[in-house]
């Protein structure tokens, strides 16, 4: 509940009190208190100085110094405090300087003076203002008591959503209930401001997502409390909107963990997630359980451009480089995360009007995603069209994902093309076949017509040229750390021994298949 200082002011610790300063800003909200009595009067004010916080002091450090006193109090005033309540005792302040009021004035600081008797302790004044601030007015005022009193009533609603519904618009709160993947399955909203998807960019921002924490994010001015919540030994994000900043975290804390008994009282089952079902039916290739979710996830119709799985997710700029891509261009993506492992699948309403459009925008944001992220890895099957051929393309990623990184290691980014060699080189080293022999014997004279050691490098040479430095002398030499001049008198030479122009065309795709196969063995 939303408590003031002026609500403070008719509390029993406060009787007798004065009102120094800016006595017409007591409608100031108070939504903590502490206690700054530092022997260091600026570390004082650094820990202190929170907005919407009462604090309490007898100043006693500055008791003698009225220039600190002056300092501290504009302080705290600039730092937004609900108000500075001094306890006025004969050993430390017996009045407050004039010169300091001036100060507070100046500063729209609230000031107010409490006679210390004994009568009233720091102990007793804290008590006071924060079982105001957690328990309200009255019980009608509370919004837990009166949340308890909606959801409790089962004579009335016939079900948990409409009790919830309920005790949201009779308290001024929303609520949105979603699965780990953020896929909403209960929505309560009492006012329309800002779409859930951007709620969920900006909250991952403030790293939100805690487990055991109900964590604050302000969205702008709207303020929302985020945290995790079992359901049938489940994990779910409940989101809870104060539509008018009227209540404390503690209070939205508590709310959260009315609502979870809630749901269990009501026996509440969430709806099935069919879109988190959908694309987790979609990356272990069940395309006929995919189809029969299609008209329930509300994926009908829709053209599918590209799918993706990205291994080690490294910072929520990931997230954002995603979400940026999305508005410009208009598609969506359907997402899975597993750990720090994240699966998606692009779509678009538009059909295949703007498949190149779509092609291209998916190719530049993997590319930006994979910038300045060294140990991220990112499998995409990308110009698709079909339900049927996106479900193709996780089979490819799911089959070549552990092997096509040993094939091309200094890729971060691999496409098809990329995972098709490697597809073929998985089953062509698991077939154990003539045609594997085949093409590893293309590459059998590096050790037999040179020495061992001559002849690795030189093979080492040929799979850096043709299968990462896409055939280009200098890109070879950077990643091997050697000259360009030692590349080209490698190459000749590589040339001689295989007796043909490594870069013909007759001669460059066996060539290809043999050197990642030969890397592939080796792992």
């Amino acid at each position: 509940m939303r408590i003031t200082v002026e609500d403070c002011l008719k509390l029993d610790a406060f009787k007798g009190c004065t009102v120094l300063t800016c006595r017409n800003k007591t409608d100031r909200r108070v939504r903590s208190v502490s206690v700054l009595d530092e022997h260091n009067l600026d570390m004082g004010v650094e820990r202190n100085g929170i907005k919407e916080q009462m604090v309490i002091t007898h100043l006693w450090s500055s008791r003698d110094d009225i220039e600190a006193q002056k300092k501290a109090v504009t302080a705290l005033g600039k730092r937004g405090i609900a108000a500075l309540v001094i306890y006025l005792n004969e050993n430390g302040i017996s009045k407050v300087d004039e010169e300091v009021l001036q100060e507070a004035e100046k500063a729209n600081l609230v000031i107010i003076t409490i006679e210390d008797t004994g009568k009233v302790t720091y102990s007793m004044l804290i008590e006071q203002v924060l079982d105001k601030i957690l328990y309200g007015h009255n019980y009608s005022d509370n919004i837990l008591n009166n949340t308890i009193f909606h959801l409790l009533n089962f004579e009335k609603h016939s079900n948990f959503s409409i009790a919830l519904k309920k005790a949201a618009v009779a308290n001024g709160y929303q609520v949105v209930l979603m699965t780990e993947e953020f896929n909403p399955i209960l929505t309560i909203e009492t006012r329309h401001v800002i779409s859930i998807d951007d709620a969920i960019q900006l909250a991952r921002h403030q790293d939100a997502f805690k487990p055991d924490v109900f964590s604050k994010v302000n969205i702008g001015e709207i303020v929302t409390y985020w945290g995790y919540i079992n359901i049938e030994d489940k994990k779910y994000i409940l989101v809870i909107v104060d539509n008018e900043d009227n209540y404390s975290a503690t209070e939205m804390k508590k709310l959260a963990e009315i609502i979870e008994l809630a749901i269990g009282m009501w026996k509440y089952t969430p709806e099935r997630d069919s879109r988190a079902e959908f694309i987790k039916s979609a990356i272990r290739g069940d395309l006929s359980f995919c189809y029969t979710l299609l008209e329930e996830s509300g994926l009908k119709g829709m053209q599918y451009c590209s799918v993706y799985y990205v291994k080690s997710v490294d910072d929520d700029s990931f997230y954002d480089i995603i979400d940026k891509y999305k508005k410009q261009y208009g598609f969506s993506i359907l997402t899975h995360a597993d750990g720090d492992d994240s699966y998606g699948i692009v779509y678009d309403e538009e059909g295949a009007e703007r498949g190149i459009e779509i092609k291209n925008a998916c190719l530049d944001m993997y590319e930006e995603l994979k910038s300045g992220r060294k140990d991220v890895r990112i499998f995409h099957v990308t110009g698709i069209e079909t339900l049927d051929a996106a479900t193709d393309g996780f089979k490819l990623i799911n089959k070549t994902a552990p092997y096509v990184e040993a094939i091309f290691p200094y890729k971060r980014v691999f496409s098809k093309y990329e995972m098709s060699t490697a597809c073929d080189c998985v089953t062509l080293h698991s077939g154990g076949s003539s045609l594997k022999k085949m093409y590893l014997d293309l590459i059998e004279p590096f050790e037999r017509e040179v020495s061992e050691n001559k002849g690795k490098l030189l093979l080492d040479t040929l799979a850096t040229f043709v299968l990462d430095a896409g055939m280009n002398s200098n890109k070879t030499a950077e990643f091997m750390q050697i000259h360009n001049n030692t590349v080209q008198y490698r190459l000749k030479r590589i040339n001689e021994i295989l007796g043909a122009d490594m870069t013909a065309n007759r001669v460059i795709p066996g060539l290809t298949m043999a050197l990642a196969l030969k890397r592939l063995e080796e792992v």
